[in-house]
């Protein structure tokens, strides 16, 4: 097999996993013209279809599929192999591919990454920030950074941020107007700032006591799906916000903000960075891990 045609399944492999020429293009580090024109040239020397194009996105055809079946696990285990000689090398290298919430990039990443990558400058990082639930596997990612009630059951999860604990606060002006809560039950007589969620749902608040769990549904006036938002109108006095602790931890202090039904509130496990089981860890990533956790 000649270079450039092993070069051309690569860059197939990639526009199926990626379903738009744009993202597998930024992916390979070419123009999206280019991979078209690999792409005709591929199909051309094989004879058959092996995408199906549109306007919007590109999709792999049943032939497709049918070489993906091959061609995926052997460009892993390339991938593999090439990966795995790091540990002859004196520093280490290679991509790391990570899907990270907003909240685990502006926490964890931010604060730990920036010293990863100059303590290893011959490791590439590649983050991805998305809140949507993602499969990493099949999206091609090396792991993933979430909160731990996320991940699922069959990833190797390791802690890399502190427990947390959500709590709920209104200003002093709010609670001038209104009584304090003395259960959740007490919500349904408050204004309270709501988060929409990427599926369309309003997220219910979630509360802990006597070892019991159980989630309120509030309402109020405003609901938002953006964090910095919603702590904007919490703290103006518009309503009742359900808050990470850490957030308001200054406003807590200096007054500005009060805290109620802090019984109710029980700490939880924090972002976790989780990677398939079934994958062997290339070294890049392991160092990384090591790194990030706690």
């Amino acid at each position: 097999m000649e270079r450039s045609e092993l070069n051309d399944l690569m860059a197939f492999a990639t526009a199926a996993a990626e379903r738009s020429f744009t993202r597998a293009a930024a992916r390979l580090g070419i123009s999206p013209s280019a991979l078209s024109h690999a792409m005709r040239g591929l199909e051309a020397r094989l004879d058959v279809r092996l995408l199906a194009r549109t306007t919007r996105s590109v999709a792999p055809t049943v032939a497709g599929e049918q070489l993906l079946l091959s061609l995926t696990p052997a460009l892993a285990q390339i991938e593999q192999g090439l990966d795995a000689l790091a540990q002859w090398r004196d520093s280490l290298s290679g991509t790391v591919r990570i899907t990270a919430s907003s909240y685990a990039a502006q926490t964890v990443l931010s604060e730990k990454l920036p010293a990863f990558l100059l303590d290893h400058p011959h490791v590439r990082v590649e983050v991805n920030v998305e809140d949507r639930l993602t499969d990493i596997v099949a999206e091609g990612f090396d792991a993933g950074i979430r909160f731990h009630v996320s991940v699922e059951k069959d990833m190797i999860a390791i802690p890399v941020g502190p427990p947390l604990r959500t709590v709920v606060v209104g200003t002093p002006a709010y609670f001038a107007r209104y009584p304090r809560p003395e259960t959740p039950d007490d919500l349904k007589n408050h204004l309270c700032i709501n988060y929409r969620m990427k599926s369309g749902a309003v997220m219910a608040w979630e509360f802990d006591h006597d070892e019991r769990e159980f989630a309120v549904r509030t309402g109020g006036q405003f609901i938002a799906n953006d964090g910095n938002l919603m702590a904007a109108a919490v703290r103006a006095g518009a309503g009742l916000g359900f808050i990470m602790e850490q957030d308001v931890a200054d406003d807590l202090a200096a007054g500005r903000l009060i805290q109620v039904l802090d019984d109710w509130c029980l700490p939880f496990p924090g972002c976790h960075l989780y990677h398939s089981s079934r994958r062997q860890s290339p070294p890049a990533l392991r160092a990384l891990i090591a790194a990030l956790r706690v």
